[in-house]
């Protein structure tokens, strides 16, 4: 396989971080890092492995309060979508409302962009804004696996009480953008477990062509 997915769970929230790298030249990407990222850094250099990238699906706390510690140890370029820029901002305002230490995102931010793509080694990455559970909620693709952070679950769906939330723009995002890339798309969420695009399109029960809306 071109490029190897690596996942681990963290924090109270059980996120889920992914380590994807390039296996023919070990160029690696990190995406969502809320908490602990000693283990994962002890990882990457174990491994031998180049962090080109560090992404973020979205600016919540469980998905980007240990990126800034992660950077200052295995390097990489910062990646965020600007829409998500002011909870990013408001990191350790989020952690308070959990009870949880202060935090802060890393300090120089790049921009992602729908339809950007982000070079790792041989491979590439692309984004889709994929807005609803934040304004800048996005998802990355390569061939036939999508990592949609708090996006779409294994039979549900992110959250959409938080500021910046709406279901009418998250249903969109998954409908009219994620649905018809195919059903055999595998898909890695922010949290649980895998599931693929086929099983969310039948079954899902917020947004699935059987839900309650159609």
């Amino acid at each position: 396989m071109p490029l190897v997915t690596r996942s681990l769970v963290l924090g109270p929230f059980e996120t889920n971080a992914y380590i994807v790298t390039c296996v023919e030249t070990r160029e690696t990407a990190v995406i969502d890092v809320g908490f602990d990222p000693g283990p994962i850094a002890d990882r990457l250099q174990a491994d031998g492995l180049l962090v080109r990238h560090l992404l973020n699906t979205h600016a919540h706390y469980d998905h980007i309060a240990g990126m800034r510690e992660l950077q200052e140890r295995v390097g990489g370029t910062y990646w965020l979508h600007p829409e998500d820029r002011y909870l990013a901002d408001a990191v350790s305002q989020q952690g308070a409302a959990f009870g949880l230490p202060p935090a802060l995102a890393p300090s120089e931010i790049h921009d992602l962009a729908d339809g950007a793509t982000l070079p790792l080694g041989r491979e590439t990455l692309t984004v889709l804004h994929t807005p609803g559970h934040s304004p800048g909620s996005v998802t990355f693709r390569h061939d036939d696996t999508l990592w949609v952070g708090d996006v779409l679950f294994a039979g549900s769906v992110g959250r959409t009480d938080l500021p910046g939330g709406s279901f009418e723009v998250l249903r969109h995002s998954i409908r009219e953008r994620l649905f018809p890339l195919g059903d055999d798309l595998k898909v890695l969420p922010g949290h649980g477990p895998a599931t693929t695009i086929g099983a969310e399109r039948r079954s899902n029960p917020f947004v699935g062509d059987a839900a309650e809306w159609t």
